[in-house]
């Protein structure tokens, strides 16, 4: 069945760095454009990047352009979030999923608390 599990999520201060992972099994994850997305308090879930299947094509939010990377592991059915100089901003749960999104793809999410 389709799992999806993120971690690496924590506290850290403005100007640190996170690695966000994602394991998602059970949906072709090697044929599927995946992404990060990210919900703050009291907003909306928005995209935060993608990467394509075999080309490896990415794409960022203009909010975090330049400070993020998105990577991926189709052997490992794993999707990776490099965050750096992280902001207040930043400040959300992350969650990762298909692009565009399936609604039952969603796992848990990771919290992201960025604070001096």
């Amino acid at each position: 069945q389709v799992q999806v599990e993120e971690s690496g999520g924590g506290l850290v201060q403005p100007g640190g760095s996170l690695r966000l992972s994602c394991v998602a099994t059970g949906f072709g994850f090697g044929f599927r454009t995946m992404a990060w997305y990210r919900q703050a308090p009291g907003k909306q879930r928005d995209l935060v990047a993608r990467i394509s299947t075999q080309t490896g094509v990415k794409n960022y939010a203009d909010a975090v352009k330049g400070r993020f990377t998105i990577s991926r592991d189709n052997a490992k059915h794993t999707l990776y979030l490099q965050m750096d100089n992280l902001r207040l901003e930043d400040t959300a749960i992350y969650y990762c999923n298909t692009y565009p999104e399936i609604p039952d793809r969603w796992g848990q999410g990771t919290q992201v608390t960025v604070s001096s």
